[in-house]
């Protein structure tokens, strides 16, 4: 974990509220790993005062070393508003890689991802190192779901990496019209994952751990909440353990990614 001061490379709007930005960090992050998450101050505007966690999107690779990171976000508050507004070459305090990762055992051979709106960000993270530490990636699957067409991001990506992507919209303009958990259990059905690993809304989270729990899947879930330190001190992104009402895990340091048969959260 390093705290710096970074330079923005690229702040690229993807749709009407969504945003991917590079930033020059090398420090620590070759390390890092799908799923962790860095935390964001902008030191020279001070309001919002705290700072805010997003995703490692993916690496940014130069002459085979990580020169940096790229995230993905969309703006939906005070925050996010002010690191659309941010060009190549200012400046922002990160601190990261924080957080666990997901976890995959040489026995998971058919690996399924499920991603809600922008959810998709820790997941092309995940497609990459997938398909670079396994030999065949035929058996890695995608179920990409969105209000709309519009919300359906780095697809590309994906299908660039060779993996089966399917997607849904709940207004139809894309894939199947309904919602992605329905187009992932028909699926399943037929062709049962050996883990699912998902990022989503909480609504989406919660129909995936109850599909995976009905069908006996192990499943990986990274939880979207607000996080003030980052580091476990502040305590604000508790969430109670699964089964033990007095027990609470924190996203920040137990997470963001759970075992769904471990917080009470998803069930």
């Amino acid at each position: 974990m390093i705290q710096e001061n970074a330079t923005i490379l690229w702040n690229t709007r993807l749709n009407s509220d969504c945003f991917g930005i590079g930033i020059d960090c090398r420090k620590g992050y070759s390390d890092a790993r799908p799923g962790q998450f860095v935390s964001l101050y902008l030191s020279d505007r001070f309001d919002p005062l705290l700072r805010r966690p997003f995703s490692i999107h993916r690496l940014i690779i130069e002459n085979n070393r990580v020169a940096g990171i790229e995230l993905l976000y969309k703006v939906i508050g005070k925050c996010t508003k002010r690191l659309s507004d941010l060009r190549p070459g200012e400046g922002v305090n990160i601190l990261g890689p924080l957080g666990n990762w997901f976890t995959i055992n040489d026995k998971a051979r058919r690996i399924v991802m499920i991603a809600g709106g922008i959810g998709v960000a820790p997941m092309v993270f995940l497609a990459r190192f997938l398909r670079d530490h396994r030999p065949d990636s035929s058996q890695i699957s995608l179920f990409l779901g969105g209000r709309s067409k519009e919300d359906l991001l780095c697809i590309d990506d994906f299908l660039t990496l060779g993996i089966r992507t399917e997607t849904s919209t709940d207004d139809g303009s894309a894939g199947h019209k309904g919602l992605v958990t329905d187009l992932f259990e028909k699926t399943a059905a037929a062709e049962q994952p050996d883990l699912i690993c998902a990022c989503g809304p909480v609504p989406m989270l919660k129909s995936v751990a109850r599909i995976a729990e009905r069908k006996k899947i192990p499943c990986q879930i990274s939880i979207e909440t607000l996080m003030a330190c980052g580091i476990g001190v502040c305590l604000g992104c508790a969430t109670r353990q699964k089964g033990i009402p007095e027990k609470y895990l924190h996203a920040c340091i137990d997470g963001p990614v759970f075992d769904t048969g471990l917080i009470g959260l998803i069930g």
